[in-house]
Parts: structure tokens; sequence; C-alpha cells
């Protein structure tokens, strides 16, 4: 009888940026583990967003997820406290390497719930070949933005379907210099923030093209790679495919995102996603010696680049070859990565977020005034926020 098969299941998103890597990286780790198999699946971008961990930790030993589900995730117990089985050295070694608060980000009542793997957050695009044809240089303030915007619709487009409508808000908030929920636990944002914050955002839509409305940054960047309507847009979720020759017809330029009130490309949302390790895995041990692999900078600078994927190791941020293949996609992004805004993860996030899409849904639709908007935002905060308190049975101190 042979030694049995160990096997892995594990689930992603399905973009290249999601996929590939993982498919990529297990064939490398069975090469190496000849009595192991891992199999990869992927879901939709909106899937992603909104299925539930616990579910998904039922049936996938191994689960690409994004950092606000972490505090719901701990709430359920079903990944595994990943501090608990990896030795500390590693850990700080990952900490250290990882790019911006990528690796905090998954942290939660100080515990590690997932493994960065993946680095993201919203960043600028352009195409340097419309921008040289229309004698613009590269948008480094908001300002130099409309400019750009005002010379014809189109120029300067936003991809603004309600979830990234909700993330270039509190991206401008924080850009502006006031954090969301910084203010208050209770509120989204004061205000003067958030009212000048939406003025923004409405101002932005007005100058994209109206099907923008209802676009991810992925259909923005095919749009932009694949058309010369569009040369810049100033706030979309970093995709380094599209800066990867051969990948679409044009390459596009990422780069910082416009300056905010302390002259940096600062409070942008952070993105990007971590493994983590289903808590009723039958393969624990095997799951997490995968996940450390893949996070490492040996492995996160030649094989995850090379699979397709998006880095979350400082080490191949600043890898001349990754860049190099990449159009200096990772170093031309760098500082927006390490300035960025990391949202909260408290119980119940996840749960505002979504109702929040409505929010943005009504305001970009001319259905809501800003006023309205920013009030039922800091409405449901107070809410959400409430109950989350209501239910950890916090003691809320009194000023």
């Amino acid at each position: 009888m042979g030694e049995q098969v160990k096997t892995l299941r594990g689930m992603t998103w399905n973009h290249d940026r999601g996929l590939k890597p993982m498919l990529a990286t297990a064939a490398w780790f069975e090469q190496q583990n000849p009595g192991v198999r891992i199999s990869w699946e992927a879901r939709s971008l909106q899937e992603f967003a909104d299925f539930p961990v616990d579910e998904l930790a039922k049936r996938y030993d191994l689960i690409v997820l994004d950092h606000p589900h972490m505090g719901t995730a701990a709430r359920d117990g079903c990944l595994v406290p990943l501090n608990k089985h990896i030795h500390p050295s590693t850990r700080a070694a990952l900490q250290q390497e990882s790019v911006g608060k990528s690796y905090q980000s998954y942290l939660f009542d100080n515990e590690l719930w997932a493994l960065p793997i993946d680095a993201a957050a919203q960043v600028a695009a352009y195409r340097s070949d419309l921008l040289e044809r229309l004698q613009y240089p590269v948008p480094r303030t908001w300002d130099d933005v409309v400019a750009l915007a005002r010379v014809r619709p189109g120029t300067v487009c936003v991809p603004l379907m309600p979830t990234d409508a909700l993330m270039a808000f509190f991206t401008l908030c924080a850009n502006s210099g006031e954090e969301p929920f910084s203010a208050s636990p209770r509120i989204v944002v004061t205000n003067k923030t958030g009212l000048a914050a939406l003025k923004m955002l409405r101002q932005l839509a007005s100058y994209s093209i109206p099907e923008s409305l209802s676009w991810n940054p992925v259909q923005m960047w095919e749009w932009m790679a694949s058309t010369d309507i569009t040369a810049y847009c100033p706030l979309g979720f970093g995709y380094s495919s599209y800066a990867r020759s051969g990948y679409r017809p044009n390459i596009l330029t990422f780069t910082n995102i416009p300056a905010g009130h302390d002259g940096l490309p600062s409070g942008s949302i952070l993105g990007g996603t971590g493994l983590g390790i289903s808590s009723m895995s039958q393969q624990i041990d095997l799951a997490i010696e995968y996940a450390v692999w893949v996070s490492q900078a040996a492995c996160q600078s030649t094989i995850y680049f090379s699979g397709g994927g998006q880095p979350a190791n400082r080490v191949a941020w600043t890898s001349d070859f990754v860049n190099g293949e990449s159009n200096e996609f990772f170093r031309g992004t760098i500082r927006t990565l390490d300035h960025a805004y990391l949202r909260p993860n408290w119980t119940g996030f996840i749960d505002f977020q979504n109702a929040a899409f409505g929010c943005m849904k009504l305001f970009l639709s001319n259905q809501a005034d800003s006023d309205a908007t920013l009030s039922a935002l800091n409405h449901l905060a107070a809410n959400y926020r409430s109950s989350f308190l209501e239910n950890q049975g916090d003691i809320v101190q009194q000023a």
C-alpha cells in the first residue's frame, strides 16, 4: 500500500490575480511534497465580499479573504488563530516585510487570523500615450485632477459602483485629514469632512462616463487598456495584471493617488487578501505549512508573482525583477500602500458596509443629497457599532 495522499481544498476569488497564483503555488508545493494534492476553486468578486466565511470554512481548508471579515471570523471561531501555530520569528519576519498595514489588517483581539498574500489599495492609473497626446502631466493634486477632467468628458474616469463609491468616499475623507471612524466610533466622519468628500465624489462622477457608475476597478482597467478615451483614473484598487506587457492591448501605468492634506498620497483604502485556515480542516498543520511558504518573500517574489499574483511582501514590491515585469507597478504605488487607511474590522462592520452601499447608490443616482447621505451613513454606523458593543458586553467608558 502506498502512502495516503493528503488533500487540501482552497477557495479564492475569480480573477487572474486571485486564482492563477494559487494554482501556480499549489503545483510547485505538490512537486516538493509528492504525497500532497491542493485544489483551488474561485468565487465571484461579489461573493468574495459577501459570502459568509463560516460557510466556506465548512467546505475548504484554505480560504482567501479580505481583512474586514476578521472580526466576524474570530467571533464564529471558523479560522485557525495562526499566532498559536507559527513560530514567533517567522511571524516577526512576515510583519517586518509586510507592505503597509497588510499584516496588521489580519489581527483581531491580539490573534492573527490570516497571512497577507496580496496587497492592494486604491491607486491612480494612466495611459502615458494619451496624456502625452493631450500634453498634460500626470496629476499630483486634486486640483490637477479636476483640470484634466475638464479637457473633455471621460478623460478622467472613476469606477463608482456602490462598493467602490463607498471605498472612494472613505479614501477622500482620510486623504483630507480625517480617517473614517476616528472622530467617534459611532459616526463615519464629521460633517465638514464628509460633505467635502461627497462633493468631490459627485464632481468626479460628473466628469466620468455614465457607464462607470456601475463599474468596479477591473472594468475600469479593462476599459482604459482597450480603448483610447480615458487617460487617467485617480482612484481604483490597483491590479498589476494591467501593467504587464501583453496582458491587454495597452499597458497601464499605475502611480500614487493625488497628494492629501499632508502632501503625501495618504488615506487610500487598504485592500488586498489574506490566506486563512479553516478550524474544521483535517490537515491544519499541512495547510499552515503551505500558507506560510506562499506568504514568504522567496515565493512572493518568484512563483507567486510569475503566476499572475500581486504580492503582499515588501521584498517582492521592491524587486527589480518584479517591477521590470510590471511597468514599475509596485515601486510606483508603494508610498500609497505605506500611507493607506486601515478600515475597522469589528464584528458587524461587513454588515455596515453592505448597508452603506445602498446610501452611495442613492447619492450617485441623485436620489439623495449630500446632507441626507452623510446623515444616513452616520446613522448606520451608530446602529451597527452599538449593536456590536452590546453583543460583546463591552464597557464604554464615559469621557
